[in-house]
């Protein structure tokens, strides 16, 4: 206003020297006032118009921005669209229009309705508060149980962990003392073995006295046992009389092996030796005797052959001395079973008092001149071994097998024994040849029966052309056969 005042009364000066040279003074005065007050009218409502237009503009978005933020700022949306203020468009430029603040009685709820907002169109309303979900409350129980859960699962895990840990400790554990029992074992059998040798293989030993080759070479420093296992060895001696030669076999125990060590102490047995005496055939009558306790005794009668074929058990005899209730006699006849077991051996070892003392490693002694295999005669003798620390125990055992040689090879049967003993072998010959002729009987049916099986397959797979050619030739063969033969001689 204060503008237009001084635009006034600069016009009003400026027109005041003309006024007073072409009109009266008074009328000219008034009509220059009017012209001048309309004009000024018209310009100053244009140049108000054009600054109102734009002002009003900036304005509005000015408030809209404050607008803005001062509802973003607010925690939730209010269920009613807010009250926006906005700007007059006749504004002057002397600053912003003052804003209307929200009003404070308008109560904002805790959880936005749906409804108002649900078909809104966020692009169309711009400057709106963003709704925030609120934080979803966690349960405690539940995080409790997750945390136990989880807990429980880690520990869990570690105990597998730990577990497979200790099996593979384990399983270390295992291998390590198999290793170490293997080579104690292993060692410990050889111990056993030489311990045997040095005891009774050696120089001036018993077999270096009654044989006079020892060991498997022919040479003086060959060694005196074969070692075939490291639980297995044997012992070979020849050049004596009435026999071809001996091979005895050690058959110890799996030291080596663990796992049968640990058998071995659930199910104890014994390390054992074997004494195969092969006898000349003019060397030893026809004699069949077994020795053994009761209950290896009643095995070998039902398993061994020669024994369930011409033996059986001999009771003890009243007007002598005998052996031990511990033993039992298997023989072809009592005369044989008498003339073997003589005072000597009862004296040395199977008598009531010396088997006590040197006969805790007898096992059994089997005599026959019908052995199964490739030795029909032989003597065989299998006993206990001690440890290495107690060999001289089985001295007396061993001292039998050189004694038991010379007496079978001196031993001949009466003439009244002899007939009885021929007359079963001659039984037992027949019988044999029944058997061997009824097997090859056997095999030569089963043969003819695969041969036709085979044909009859062959058969089935021709087809009926080759079925017809077959039947022709077969019969032609059949006419052949069937005609007579004429024998054609040629004339001179």
């Amino acid at each position: 206003m204060a503008m237009a005042a001084r635009r006034h009364c600069s016009s009003s000066l400026w027109f005041s020297p003309l006024s007073s040279l072409f009109l009266p003074r008074g009328d000219l005065l008034a009509l220059l006032f009017i012209l001048s007050l309309l004009l000024h009218h018209l310009t100053l409502s244009t140049v108000s118009a054009a600054d109102s237009h734009f002002e009003g503009f900036d304005a509005d978005d000015e408030t809209l921005d404050d607008d803005s933020l001062h509802l973003i700022d607010l925690p939730l949306r209010s269920p009613t669209p807010p009250t926006i203020t906005q700007s007059d468009t006749t504004e002057s430029d002397h600053g912003p229009p003052d804003q209307t603040p929200l009003s404070a009685d308008s109560d904002i709820p805790s959880k936005p309705s749906t409804s108002s907002f649900e078909y809104w169109d966020e692009d169309e309303f711009e400057g709106l508060p963003v709704q925030h979900q609120p934080p979803e409350t966690v349960n405690l129980t539940d995080y409790e149980s997750n945390s136990d859960s989880k807990t429980e699962k880690t520990v869990k895990n570690t105990a597998d962990v730990q577990r497979s840990y200790i099996v593979e400790i384990a399983c270390g554990w295992f291998l390590i003392i198999f290793v170490i029992n293997y080579f104690y074992g292993k060692k410990e059998n050889e111990n056993i073995a030489l311990a045997w040798a040095t005891k009774f293989a050696t120089k001036d030993s018993i077999f270096d006295k009654n044989f006079s080759l020892l060991g498997v070479g022919d040479g003086a420093d060959s060694p005196l046992l074969l070692k075939e296992g490291q639980n297995v060895f044997k012992f070979y001696a020849s050049g004596r009389r009435f026999c071809q030669g001996l091979l005895a076999t050690m058959e110890l125990k799996s030291r080596h092996d663990f796992i049968s060590r640990l058998f071995n102490m659930v199910v104890p047995c014994k390390d054992e030796m074997t004494f195969e005496v092969y006898m000349n055939d003019e060397a030893m009558d026809q004699v069949v005797l077994a020795l053994a306790k009761k209950k290896a005794s009643k095995t070998m009668h039902k398993e061994v052959r020669d024994l369930q074929s011409f033996a059986s058990l001999v009771s003890p005899p009243s007007n002598r001395k005998w052996v031990v209730e511990d033993l039992a006699v298997i023989s072809e006849s009592k005369e044989v079973a008498g003339d073997l077991i003589t005072e000597t051996v009862l004296e040395q070892v199977f008598g009531d008092k010396a088997f006590d003392k040197y006969g805790k490693g007898f096992i059994s002694m089997h005599f026959s001149d019908q052995h199964v295999g490739m030795h029909k005669k032989m003597l065989v003798f299998k006993f206990a071994l001690p440890d290495a620390n107690h060999m001289a125990d089985m001295t007396r055992l061993i001292a039998l097998v050189p004694y038991y040689i010379d007496l079978i090879g001196r031993y001949k049967l009466s003439s009244q024994s002899r007939s009885k003993t021929e007359a079963a072998r001659a039984k037992a010959a027949q019988e044999a040849y029944k058997e061997l002729q009824n097997a090859r009987q056997d095999a030569l049916q089963k043969k003819k029966a695969e041969r036709r099986k085979l044909l009859e397959e062959a058969e089935a797979k021709l087809n009926a052309e080759a079925i017809r050619k077959k039947e022709a030739k077969e019969r032609a063969r059949q006419v052949k056969k069937a005609a007579p033969k004429v024998k054609m001689t040629r004339a001179h």
